[in-house]
This record gives structure tokens, C-alpha cells and sequence, in this order.
């Protein structure tokens, strides 16, 4: 009888049980990798499901620095990943979520500006990432700076960006490409009129809190605006996902923050936290996310568990 000769994803899970077998969980490094191993091979050669219908997802919170760039495009890259088809729209005027992904966005590139400005078509806008396939971008250039001017006298100023990816999506259609599952859109850290488009074209809010001390602060706010558009613009819009990012398990006061965000929002906040990490913040400056700037890092692995569960919950 022939012996069978083992598949690739049966070396892999091998592999793993081999590594899990032999590390040593009597010290914290051991216990820590002994943990992310298990964590990963629930994840290893994992398909997403598909959501019925294509979800789209406003990443914001007015504070700055909380993650919401990072996080935009690793969740995107993460769902990419697992073959899912999904959309970033970089409406930040930094455009560091079109760098993070390699997408030109130089004065001269047709961008989201054009979109909301001059009624471009978002098909003439979009370019693949490079790195990471099924996962397209709509890149931001440094026009978007006045766009918010601009924006004030246009005719259905808050529609704009909705009305560009309705239209785009019967593009598709139209053309036999595949629907999209995903749209991702980052969001400057302001409250002004290109957040506000985001918020009119989406059904769900991302909102990325940092494990610190003023994490909460002006949350309240960002909630007020939104039960604003709500009741004004959109009465669709959910906040739908809060993630916990930069967090620390060295501090007391990561956890606190932790179980008071949890506290306060049981339902909408992911059992996945994404860890300070010098590798998630390494990867831009080489115009990469982290999940292949290093996909074996702990904030890889954070980014993984998170798509999976946005990914189980729609």
C-alpha cells in the first residue's frame, strides 16, 4: 500500500504541535509564546466568511494617535488575506494609510480629492496594493488639505463620497467584477466635512482606542456627532466595533483602561487586543503593513484575530 504523503498545511500544523510540545511554559517569555503559538494555528489556513452584503466601515476617533491608520490598513491587509475582496479609502490628507499600502499619492495622482471635488469616477481613482492582493485603495494627496473648504459650496456637500461608491459598485457589476466585501475608510482626526461624508457613506463606525490614560476622553463627543448623523443623514450608521490598541500587559493601567472601555461598551468591543509594538509601527516607514512587513509578529497575529472577529460577527 502506498504511504500518503502529508499536504502542506498537514506539515504546518505538524510543525506547530512540535513547537507547542517542546516550549517551555515555566517562564513568562515561555507562557507568552506558548500562547501566541496556540493563537495562531486556530488561525493558520483559516477562510473568512463572506458578508452578505458589502460592509461598509468608517475607522474614526477625533483624538490623534490612537491607531486608526494602523489599524484601517491591517484589518483591510488581514481580510485581503484571507481572500476576502476589500476597498481602503484614504480620505486623511496625510495619506499615511496610502503610504502604508504603496499607493502612489503624489500632487499629481488622480485621488479621493478628485472623487469629492470634481465628481471623478472612484474606478479611475483606485489602484491595487502591490503587496497584498484583492485589496485595492483610493489614495489621499495633499489637495485634500482644502477639500473641506471646497466641499462647503458643492450641492449635497455630505453625499459625496456615498454617492461615488454607489456608483462604483454598479461599475463593477455592470462589469463582471467581483463584489466588494469590505470598505474600509480612514478618516482624518477631525469632525469636519470629509469625516462627515465618511460617516453618510458608511453603516458602521470602527472606533480604535488607545490602553491610556485620556483614552475615553472626547469619545463622548465623537458619539454625540454621530447620533447627530444619525438622526440627520444617515439613520443607518452604527457604531458597530471598538478595538483596543497600544495596549501594554506590563501596566496596571492598560487593564483598567481595558475593563473600563469593556465596561462601558460589552457589546461592541473585539476580544482581540493589539499590542504596543515596535514592528506595527516599523512597517509604514517601508511602505508595508505589518502583516507582511513581519507576519509572524505579535501585532500581526493582534490584527489576524481582530478580521476574524469583524469577519464572524457581520
Amino acid at each position: 500500500m502506498t504511504e500518503a504523503v502529508p499536504t502542506t498545511a498537514g506539515k504546518k500544523a505538524a510543525k506547530t504541535k512540535s513547537v507547542m510540545e517542546s516550549m517551555d511554559e515555566s517562564s513568562p517569555l515561555g507562557r507568552e509564546l506558548a500562547n501566541e503559538t496556540r493563537r495562531r494555528a486556530k488561525l493558520l489556513g483559516r477562510k473568512l466568511p463572506r458578508p452578505g452584503h458589502t460592509r461598509i466601515m468608517t475607522v474614526s476617533n477625533q483624538k490623534g494617535g490612537v491607531g486608526k491608520t494602523t489599524t484601517t490598513v491591517n484589518i483591510a491587509a488581514a481580510l485581503a488575506t484571507a481572500g476576502l475582496q476589500v476597498l481602503v479609502i484614504d480620505i486623511d490628507p496625510q495619506g499615511n494609510a496610502s503610504t502604508a499600502l504603496n499607493i502612489d499619492h503624489h500632487a499629481d495622482v488622480d485621488s479621493i480629492y478628485d472623487v469629492l471635488i470634481d465628481d471623478l469616477p472612484l474606478s479611475r481613482v483606485v489602484a491595487p496594493c502591490p503587496d497584498v492582493e484583492n485589496l485595492i485603495c483610493a489614495p489621499a494627496t495633499i489637495h485634500l488639505a482644502g477639500a473641506e473648504i471646497e466641499l462647503v459650496s458643492l450641492v449635497a456637500r455630505e453625499q459625496r463620497l456615498r454617492k461615488a461608491i454607489e456608483v462604483y459598485a454598479r461599475e463593477r457589476e455592470e462589469s463582471g467584477e467581483a463584489r466588494l466585501d469590505y470598505i474600509f475608510i480612514d478618516c482624518p482626526p477631525s469632525l469636519g466635512l470629509l469625516t462627515v461624508n465618511a460617516f453618510v457613506a458608511a453603516q458602521e463606525v470602527l472606533i480604535p482606542i488607545q490602553c491610556e490614560y485620556y483614552a475615553l476622553e472626547g469619545l463622548s463627543q465623537l458619539l454625540k456627532n454621530i447620533e447627530m448623523i444619525q438622526k440627520h443623514l444617515n439613520a443607518d450608521l452604527v457604531v458597530s466595533t471598538i478595538l483596543l490598541t497600544m495596549y501594554d500587559g506590563r501596566t496596571n493601567l492598560a487593564a483598567q483602561v481595558a475593563a473600563e472601555v469593556r465596561e462601558h461598551f460589552p457589546k461592541q468591543v473585539l476580544r482581540a487586543l493589539v499590542p504596543r509594538s515596535v514592528r506595527i509601527s516599523e512597517a509604514p516607514s517601508y511602505q508595508q503593513t505589518v502583516m507582511t512587513y513581519d507576519p509572524s509578529s505579535s501585532g500581526a497575529l493582534s490584527y489576524l484575530e481582530a478580521a476574524a472577529e469583524i469577519a464572524e460577527r457581520g
